[in-house]
């Protein structure tokens, strides 16, 4: 980890009159400063969307936007909304965007979406305002240890000590940040590197890394597995999911071969629908998972981890993976997904046939009683080709991957950390960085609160999304996770803890108030209408959908 501490070097000079004369006064030409080279170099580099919630430390960048207007910014109303906005976009734009907090505070509320973006392994550029350098040793009330902040979910941190340093640190951090694995970069500004004298940046944006080369024993080991004839089963994860073509050339190579195909729990995006390849998700329950890889002696992971329980049960295992068999790691952390997929099918040396598509069949409009099965099928059958999916939708998005695996092509985005509260976010940045195309969030009710303020971001910026809210008033997960940790059905007090319908959630006045059109529904037909109508409007639209709690 890069981690350069801003020396105080910038120290105030005290006058006979007890009076400071500070170092390091903004200057006086402002498109001289640090922040304007901070936002050219980042331009310059690749990085012109910056999801923004700023303060008092970060006011010279605020200003900058207008000298580099190539930038754009879009304000988020939370941090949690900015940090998931940011991993939206960068898994459909494929490359970076940047943050612009406020302080440790700051990036202390986006922590949870940081994560997420983490294990997505999303490139992400964080800029983080601190205090003047010379005001760093008056403990003032807002100080506090960005960097110690920053380590949990950056594997990049730099402090800019000097205005002169930015644009290059700056530059090395959007190279940081695209990897070969993505990752997230945080770069520290303090105000006075900010608004100091400071040239223009780098004529050259500083180059990523080139990804490390693919494995030959690796590749040969593979290989012979899969041509041994015993049970062997790919699980493809990262960039391998995100593009149609790569994840077609690794199907081939099962069906050629006999193995099976399974991709990770929670992908960062997943290529499906009609078309494409089908592939079916590792379960997030264990005991499912241990029956999907029971049998399997050869488990090849393409660009994805080896399959691990999410939490620890008692009496039953963390490690999935089944006893006795072999796992291989196709692709190293910072290969090339792609050179490493190209490279087995060169050593299988046979001829590689072509994996079956989905065809399209998509579910027929669902009447009736309105139901988390019955909601799934409503929004396969009203799919619109090109469509971004994102699912938060938690245990009442249970049937949503059966009802649109024969949708129209699409693109699915999931919860790839586990901490909530991403959805809404997500969909913004998916928004942002793919104007041409709609966007369906599929949310729970309990995570629609976490981040309830990205509504007011998609209504400001007028985006095409439709979010589904799927309110059972519960959060359900936890009421099944109660009794799978060993802690019983738990009595009235416990139960509590999960029961979101005293008061009653509103999330039509929500978004009404965040300027969003919304509606409620409470049957089948509703929401097929509801999601008709909706594909006909421009902008921002919610739908409550009043669904009864599967557990």
């Amino acid at each position: 980890m890069d981690s350069t501490p801003a020396p105080n070097t910038d120290s105030p000079t005290h006058d006979s009159s007890g009076g400071v004369t500070v170092v390091g006064q903004p200057a006086a030409d402002p498109t001289s400063n640090g922040a304007r080279a901070l936002i050219r170099t980042l331009v310059d580099s690749g990085v012109d969307v910056c999801f923004t919630n700023p303060g008092t430390s970060e006011m010279h960048f605020v200003a900058a936007l207008d000298e580099v207007p190539e930038m754009r910014a879009v304000l988020g109303l939370f941090e949690g909304v900015v940090t998931g906005a940011a991993d939206g976009y960068a898994r459909m734009a494929r490359r970076p965007a940047a943050t612009l907090l406020h302080l440790g505070s700051g990036l202390g509320n986006g922590l949870a979406n940081l994560h997420n973006a983490r294990r997505a392994r999303t490139p992400v550029v964080n800029i983080v305002g601190d205090h003047a350098t010379y005001h760093k040793q008056y403990d003032a009330p807002l100080d506090s240890d960005i960097e110690s902040i920053a380590r949990g979910v950056s594997s990049w941190i730099r402090t800019s000590a000097t205005p002169s340093a930015v644009a290059t640190d700056a530059a090395e951090a959007v190279a940081a940040a695209r990897g070969p694995a993505g990752q997230v970069a945080t770069l520290i500004l303090p105000a006075d590197s900010s608004w100091g004298e400071a040239p223009e940046g780098p004529a050259t944006p500083v180059p990523s890394r080139t990804p490390s080369e693919p494995d030959e024993a690796v590749i040969s080991a593979v290989a012979a597995a899969l041509t041994s004839g015993r049970p062997t089963l790919l699980l493809v994860g990262g960039r391998v999911t995100s593009d149609p073509d790569l994840l077609a050339t690794v199907a081939a190579v099962a069906t050629s071969h006999g193995a099976r195909l399974l991709c990770e729990t929670f992908p960062a995006r997943l290529a499906r629908g009609a078309g494409r390849v089908p592939v079916d998700r590792l379960s997030y329950l264990a005991e499912f998972a241990q029956m999907q890889l029971d049998g399997t002696e050869h488990l090849v992971m393409v660009d994805a981890k080896a399959p691990v329980s999410f939490f620890a049960y008692p009496e039953k295992p963390s490690d999935l993976v089944p006893a006795g068999c072999q796992a291989h790691d196709l692709v190293a952390p910072d290969g090339d997904a792609a050179a490493a997929v190209h490279a087995l099918v060169a050593a299988l040396g046979s001829a590689i046939g072509t994996a079956p598509v989905q065809e399209l069949a998509p579910p027929l409009a669902p009447t009736g009683e309105l139901t988390a099965e019955s909601l799934a099928a409503a929004i396969g059958a009203t799919l619109r080709e090109g469509t971004i999916v994102v699912d938060e939708g938690n245990t009442s998005g249970l049937f949503l991957a059966g009802h649109t695996a024969a949708a129209p092509a699409h693109d699915l985005l999931c919860l790839t950390g586990g901490a909530i509260g991403i959805g809404l976010p997500l969909a913004t940045g998916a928004a942002v960085a793919c104007p041409d195309r709609p966007v369906l969030c599929v949310e729970s009710d309990g995570s629609t609160m976490y981040t309830a303020q990205a509504l007011w971001t998609q209504a400001h910026e007028q985006l095409d999304i439709t979010t589904v809210v799927c309110n059972n008033r519960s959060y359900a997960v936890l009421n099944m996770e109660l009794g799978r940790v060993g802690a019983g059905t738990g009595g009235p007090r416990a139960r509590a803890m999960f029961d979101l319908s005293d008061p009653p959630l509103d999330f039509v006045a929500l978004a009404t108030a965040c300027g969003v059109d919304a509606v409620r529904v409470t049957t089948a037909d509703e929401l097929v209408a509801a999601l008709r109508r909706s594909h006909l409007t421009p902008g921002p639209h919610l739908i409550e959908a009043v669904v009864p709690p599967l557990v």
